[in-house]
């Protein structure tokens, strides 16, 4: 069973996820939240296995409420997904840096959003491709500060670079083993290796590391290019 934390501030919103997630029967709904410190809380109390998580609340806001969750050891089975109403604003990069595992958009159509419930569950890093490339090309358009100490992806082999590159991309276990030509069981044993390599909790946070380690760069034309 899928254990469920709702967290935002509008209580019809949380109402309307609420019926889409209580029909399935795969999923339990395990609270609701209206504000970052309360979602911590419920979070302590049900070790939820997704927390669909709202940015702009009071009191403590859903950036900040999930670098909480990310930063506590007990709660490293609690995948947060962020909801916005648009897929570019600033703070989604943010929220996938504080350890979100991805974020959704809330008009997504019903059947997509319980589809992402479960892939968040399980673990996968939600991210739209369509959504994922155009904020990549706003990232990699953006001045970053010079990088200090070693390269981040210097202890990969170049297979587990080149995994990180397709997760950077979007896409599933099954189709990064289609692109290297492998079995999914091998890509996933890549993808996890590099995991443990760079110390990250998720697939999200490889993608962060794409993106700011130069593994992603975007080309004069403007398309991106995987290094």
């Amino acid at each position: 069973m899928i254990k469920v934390l709702l967290v935002d501030d509008q209580p019809l919103i949380r109402s309307g996820f609420r019926a889409l997630l209580e029909v399935e029967d795969d999923i339990e709904v395990v609270g609701e939240a209206g504000d970052g410190v309360e979602a911590l809380a419920l979070a302590r109390r049900h070790r939820p296995d997704v927390a669909l998580m709202d940015v702009r609340m009071p009191v403590v806001d859903g950036v900040e409420a999930t670098r909480r969750i990310a930063a506590d050891p007990e709660l490293a089975g609690v995948h947060v997904v962020i909801l916005t109403n648009y897929g570019l604003e600033e703070y989604v990069f943010h929220a996938l840096r504080a350890g979100a595992a991805g974020f959704l958009v809330k008009d997504v159509q019903p059947e997509d959003f319980l589809h992402a419930v479960r892939v968040a569950a399980r673990g996968d890093a939600l991210l739209a491709p369509s959504i994922t490339r155009r904020l990549i090309d706003r990232y990699v358009d953006q001045p970053r500060p010079l990088a200090s100490g070693p390269p981040p992806l210097a202890e990969l082999t170049n297979r587990e670079r080149e995994a990180v590159a397709l997760v950077a991309q979007g896409l599933s276990t099954d189709e990064i083993a289609g692109r290297m030509v492998i079995s999914p069981v091998t890509a996933k044993t890549h993808v996890n290796r590099a995991m443990t390599k760079l110390h990250v909790r998720d697939r999200a946070q490889l993608v962060v590391i794409a993106y700011e380690s130069g593994l992603v760069t975007a080309s004069s034309s403007g398309r991106r290019t995987w290094s």
